[in-house]
């Protein structure tokens, strides 16, 4: 297997073995949710600690994520009815951090999660 083939399978490896070791719950991998307005939402995960539910987005793009892709998955959250939820990619634009620190949005970089595997 390749080293980028490896890399791409492995974010969202490092994902699940990450919310496994903080406790959470995975309660559903690539699903489709339909939303208040009655557009359907995807999420790569939903994981659950305690009683919060949370959306997750994986994004394993080799370009920095931006604010708009920060909002379209506040957006998606809202009309769903989740909580708080979590986007994990390489690297994040500062609007994008900034956005996320205000709607309590986590923001996970593969460095973060390996670290933290260790």
């Amino acid at each position: 297997m390749s080293g980028a083939r490896r890399a791409r399978l492995g974010l969202v490896d490092l994902a699940l073995k990450y919310f496994k070791k903080e406790g959470y719950k995975i309660n559903q991998k690539s699903s489709v949710l339909e939303g208040y307005s009655g557009i359907s939402r995807k999420f790569d995960l939903i994981v659950q600690k305690g009683r919060v539910e949370q959306g997750v987005w994986i994004r394993d793009w080799n370009r920095t994520i931006g604010v708009n892709v920060i909002i379209g998955l506040d957006t998606a959250s809202d009309d769903v009815g989740l909580s708080s939820p979590i986007m994990i990619g390489e690297k994040f634009s500062d609007h994008a951090k900034s956005y996320s620190n205000r709607r309590k949005i986590t923001l996970l970089t593969r460095q973060k999660i390996a670290i933290s595997l260790r």
